[in-house]
């Protein structure tokens, strides 16, 4: 009865905002633009993952080891060989989806509008790679055609497409006979709005060159990262979290801009403990790599526990999506869930995404403060299965098993929320359907 009053509150709060944000045509077609991006981000994270077998060399004896630690120094010798190539759908997929949600979203947006759709994705695609992939030295910038230059892609697809749109509706256009085929017409009436485009964007992206030195996604990450000195306590350590988080939430990929800090400052304290256990002594640095895995299990906001629920979702989108998701969350990513729930620009998944984080690394701090869980002395390989990276950390089961319960606690922190987004899902398919 209590949970049920708890739902009704929340859902009484919470969805006329989401209904209100949901329908607004921008971030409407941010969210379809995002979702077209899906397969890409899926196909890249799975080979992402075969090219980091779970297994860290230095800590092996293969004289000794058995037979699944021999197939895993097999796979590791083969991924290490072939890298590049295993790496290469990655590369093309994951590493170039901020260039193709600057044609996804521009598209939407423009479908939305009823205008011609692909032209209006293939200009903001050619004005996103000018601003955000300049040729150095005879080669392509690819810095920020992934994930790092996904908020320039949103910014470059909306307004790519409201220019567009501000010429049409004023006739800016060249008025052809019925007998003039087609695509003779949307390609000459392509050519000014293009042009416009070009003029506009790229000429701002060249003016922030001459006076700042960078182009726009530099100033816009320059103006994201936050000026911290230092997170080496638990309270500057969450607030970064929670500001990746935060940013997360709004389409900026918040884990990339604050990973230098947190992951500069867990080297540094893994290894001061990995020198005293070498030493004889016990690990004693609390914020080491092992709290970045905390607060990162399942992938950014912990997602896991949020697969478990939609796992048994009545959605058959969230369904599909927690099978697709369940994998590549193992290992840590979970751009499927932030974009394909979505999480982005979603105020009722937004709030636990922000909260879960904050619960799982202030217990992670006390559990080794109180030293029921040994402290990380270890650099574990990324891209493993968080329960894998939690042993190798600090060579110590009881992390295993204190990360594991991790996920039970993150799936009852977005319980109440989950449940109020699956209800109004479920409307929309049912709306569909009808």
């Amino acid at each position: 009865m209590r949970e049920n009053k708890l739902l009704m509150r929340l859902d009484s709060i919470l969805s006329p905002i989401g209904a209100k944000i949901g329908n607004e045509i921008h971030l409407k077609s941010v969210s379809t633009g995002m979702m077209m991006t899906l397969p890409l981000i899926v196909v890249g994270s799975i080979f992402l993952i075969i090219a980091n077998p779970p297994i860290n060399l230095e800590l092996v004896n293969a004289d000794t080891a058995n037979i699944f630690i021999k197939f895993l120094l097999a796979w590791k010798e083969f991924a290490v060989a072939n890298y590049s190539i295993l790496t290469t759908p990655f590369d093309l997929t994951m590493g170039i989806v901020g260039m193709m949600t600057a044609f996804a979203i521009a598209y939407s947006l423009a479908k939305e509008y009823e205008m011609n759709a692909a032209m209006s994705g293939l200009i903001s695609t050619a004005v996103f790679l000018m601003v955000s992939a300049p040729v150095v030295d005879g080669k392509l910038s690819t810095e920020f055609l992934g994930a790092n230059g996904l908020f320039v892609a949103i910014i470059i697809s909306l307004l790519s497409v409201e220019i567009t749109r501000f010429i049409e509706k004023r006739g800016w256009q060249v008025k052809f006979p019925d007998t003039v085929p087609p695509a003779v017409t949307s390609f000459v009436n392509s050519l000014f709005p293009l042009l416009i485009n070009i003029v506009v964007l790229y000429g701002l992206n060249i003016v922030l060159i001459n006076y700042t030195g960078a182009n726009l996604p530099q100033n816009i990450m320059n103006i994201l990262t936050p000026a911290l000195s230092s997170v080496d306590n638990i309270w500057g350590f969450l607030f970064i979290i929670t500001f990746g988080n935060i940013l997360w939430v709004f389409g900026v990929n918040g884990t990339s801009i604050i990973f230098p800090i947190v992951f500069a400052l867990g080297i540094a304290n893994t290894g001061i403990n990995a020198d005293l256990v070498a030493s004889g002594g016990q690990p004693t640095q609390i914020m080491n790599l092992q709290m970045f895995r905390y607060a990162i299990a399942g992938g950014a906001g912990n997602t896991l526990g949020l697969i478990l629920l939609m796992w048994r979702s009545k959605s058959t989108h969230l369904r599909t999506l927690s099978k697709l998701s369940v994998v590549p969350g193992i290992c840590g990513i979970n751009e499927p869930i932030i974009f394909g729930c979505p999480i982005v620009f979603n105020p009722i998944l937004g709030i636990p995404f922000i909260i879960t984080p904050i619960v799982t690394c202030t217990l992670g701090y006390l559990v080794q403060l109180t030293g029921i869980v040994t402290p990380g002395y270890i650099v574990d390989p990324s891209f493993t299965p968080f329960f894998v990276q939690a042993y190798l950390s600090g060579m110590d089961f009881k992390n295993v098993i204190f990360v594991l319960l991790m996920v039970p606690l993150s799936a009852l922190i977005y319980y109440p929320f989950f449940k109020i987004f699956e209800k109004n899902l479920m409307k929309s398919e049912n709306e569909i359907i009808d």
